[in-house]
């Protein structure tokens, strides 16, 4: 756990108008020290959306391109060099980007948009030394991590720690939902294990509209009017559950972060804002029923991705880092 004490900025926000958003952008990043906190001339920065799928791009399942937008701006004006990358659940990056409306944002700033493509990484933990992940993440020079706020039918709530996952190449995710789904802890400590190593230097979370019920797509938009930025991706995650009235232990990613000593007490963190209490909600609804983090795939598709991870160990181990 980081030794100074973190800082969660928490604001009320319900606007995606582009001068509204661009304003509560610049109050949500000031007790942070501004964009520039994190971002120096020359800096290659990954933005890291939520894109999850192209198919109900009004359903509120990804992040919003205005948001990507005003952010990337942000990064521009400090004289960064803004991509965006991911690896979608369903189909390529930019194809997701484009049903979901980013297509004007990525050719009015010329943002190159990328999907990740997988090396090894020399992880800290001892339980997770063949995560693969993206190169072009751990060779950035800064992460900017763009989660959106959404119910999710395998963890509960999905925030700063699981958008990460998108950093795994999408074999590989679906390799992990086998190796590490039938033990929830499990796969919340692998789910920690890689916001760890990728260690985003900032996180911006899209709760203006989240995604309640059956999420991560299969639920329905709901006006949440919140953003929350931090350093400590953990720090975040502890501090938005409070705002919809969720006990920690229920979402993995948190009660995994908990045990291996990555994620403040709540009363250790420092709110320059909004308290989370100020914020909170009593009825967002979270999935009807929890679904098994392996998906209860078939035996032959189970077997089929076995044989491609074991022809994955078997390459030599690369490392890469940022920082």
């Amino acid at each position: 756990m980081q030794t100074q004490q973190p800082t969660v900025s928490l604001i009320r926000a319900t606007s995606y108008e582009r001068e509204a958003l661009r304003e509560s952008l610049v109050t949500l990043l000031e007790p942070l020290g501004g964009i520039a906190a994190f971002v120096k001339k020359g800096d290659r920065v990954l933005l890291k959306p939520n894109l999850l799928t192209g198919s109900r791009p009004s359903k509120e399942c990804t992040t919003r391109p205005e948001l990507v937008y005003e952010v990337a701006r942000m990064v521009i004006e400090v004289g960064g060099l803004p991509f965006l990358g991911d690896s979608p659940a369903f189909g390529s990056a930019k194809a997701v980007a484009v049903a979901n409306g980013y297509q004007p944002i990525i050719e009015e700033l010329h943002l190159p948009i990328i999907d990740f493509h997988g090396q090894r990484y020399q992880t800290i933990g001892e339980n997770f030394q063949h995560l693969r992940l993206s190169k072009e993440a751990m060779e950035a020079d800064v992460v900017i991590n763009l989660p959106k706020f959404k119910s999710h039918m395998q963890l509960t709530l999905t925030m700063g720690v699981k958008n990460l996952f998108g950093c795994v190449p999408g074999k590989m995710k679906a390799w992990w939902h086998l190796e590490a789904g039938k033990d929830a802890n499990r796969f919340g400590e692998m789910l920690v294990e890689t916001a760890r190593a990728i260690n985003p230097d900032l996180t911006i979370l899209d709760g203006i509209i989240g995604h309640e019920g059956n999420g991560p797509s299969g639920g329905e938009p709901r006006l949440l009017g919140v953003l929350a930025a931090a350093a400590d991706v953990f720090a975040l995650d502890r501090a938005v559950v409070e705002i919809v009235n969720v006990p920690p232990h229920q979402v993995p990613t948190i009660a995994a972060s908990q045990r291996l000593g990555m994620c403040p007490e709540l009363a250790q963190i420092q709110f320059p804002h909004l308290e989370p209490d100020l914020l909170r909600i009593e009825d967002w609804r979270l999935p009807d029923k929890m679904m098994p983090i392996d998906f209860a795939m078939p035996r032959v598709i189970k077997s089929t991705f076995k044989h491609l991870y074991i022809r994955f160990i078997k390459e030599p181990m690369s490392a890469y880092g940022r920082h």
